[in-house]
């Protein structure tokens, strides 16, 4: 496999990768870390669908991307992990830090002199605030929709045909819908422009985005790094720029050839209990037990 040089970023963020669900491409997104090397690494909430997760679904592909965020760790990237409604579990343990990660509900960085907010988003979802159990049965069924979306895009693939995007279109229908009360991005801007912020940067409803938005009280710049199910898409900052990164466009990255044997592709053992697990973690930073 020819090497590439890696791009320098001075941040990167990622969000709504869902690992341990059928609709994750972690292929693809271990694809896409190979090729950067970020001074600052965002992980914006729902790496791991907790919501979702079942011990018998957890490839060694999706275990890659966990292998390669721990690369990250130890090679001095600051790695900030921010909790999403999937992955809301991990709330308990705000303020966790180990070396240069650090798990948190949100992060508020300088940044070349301006000031950027960084949050998941759900705390914007009404669904999420009043009717939770409403808006895990919606995920189970857009799970369950990508599912068959990740089945009809594997055959049209072998009939040469290419990649359908009829989940994206229901899923944006249904966003719209539950979002009657306020608008997720004005809200955001809002209380970004309110609190003095330049950047408000999400995550959440899997839609891509970079945009300046103005209101009488002032001016900020609304991002939004998309997701790892449709759009795979990310956000990248370097020389006083952010840009908003799209996989599809990116020849290199996509060239990348993993080789995954039939032994890769198998599945986690159902049998690897939580002190196995740790043991393989404490293996991975190098840290020796007594």
């Amino acid at each position: 496999m020819k090497k590439h040089k890696k791009r320098k970023l001075d941040i990167a963020v990622i969000s709504d990768v869902h690992l341990g669900t059928f609709g994750c491409r972690a292929t693809e997104l271990h694809n896409y870390l190979k090729t950067i090397n970020p001074k600052i690494l965002i992980l914006n909430g729902d790496i791991i669908d907790i919501w979702q997760f079942n011990k018998r679904y957890f490839p060694k592909p999706h275990m890659k991307i966990i292998k390669q965020l721990m690369n990250f760790i130890t090679s001095g990237t600051k790695v900030y992990y921010i909790t999403g409604n999937h992955d809301e579990m991990l709330r308990r343990f705000k303020g966790f830090r180990l070396g240069s990660f650090e798990i948190v509900n949100k992060v508020v960085l300088d940044i070349d002199g301006k000031k950027g907010w960084f949050f998941h988003g759900d705390v914007f979802d009404v669904t999420m605030q009043h009717s939770k159990w409403l808006a895990k049965l919606g995920g189970m069924g857009y799970d369950f929709l990508i599912l068959i979306n990740t089945i009809v895009n594997w055959v049209s693939h072998k009939m040469g045909f290419g990649r359908l995007s009829f989940s994206k279109k229901i899923k944006n229908s249904v966003k719209s819908a539950i979002k009657f009360i306020n608008d997720f991005e004005t809200t955001a801007a809002d209380i970004a422009i309110n609190e003095g912020y330049d950047y408000v940067v999400c995550g959440h409803i899997h839609q891509p985005e970079i945009r300046v938005i103005e209101t009488d009280k002032g001016t900020t710049t609304y991002l939004n790094s998309g997701d790892w199910i449709e759009n795979l898409t990310a956000l990248e900052y370097k020389n006083n720029n952010w840009s908003l990164y799209e996989y599809e466009k990116d020849e290199i990255a996509k060239n990348i050839h993993l080789n995954y044997s039939v032994k890769d592709l198998e599945l986690v053992s159902s049998e690897h209990n939580s002190s196995e697990l740790f043991s393989e973690l404490l293996k991975e930073f190098n840290i020796k037990t007594q």
